[in-house]
């Protein structure tokens, strides 16, 4: 059983990449996208790269111990 905060981690990028791919194939068809696309998919990149460093940083203090 993964934990609420697994999932989420699992849902945002996901996302992330749905809306990513979203963004390139509008940019590549030549349709105009909104200017909230691009800060959805930095913001949830922004997310996961917070997380990805916090678990850094737990390893890390985990080995040290």
């Amino acid at each position: 059983m993964k934990t609420t905060l697994e999932l989420t981690r699992l849902w945002a990028a996901l996302t992330g990449l749905v809306l990513s791919a979203a963004f390139f194939a509008s940019a590549y068809l030549g349709v105009k996208s909104t200017e909230m696309v691009p800060m959805l998919i930095s913001g949830i990149g922004g997310f996961e790269l917070v997380l990805f460093a916090q678990d850094v940083w737990f390893r890390r203090r985990r080995q040290k111990s």
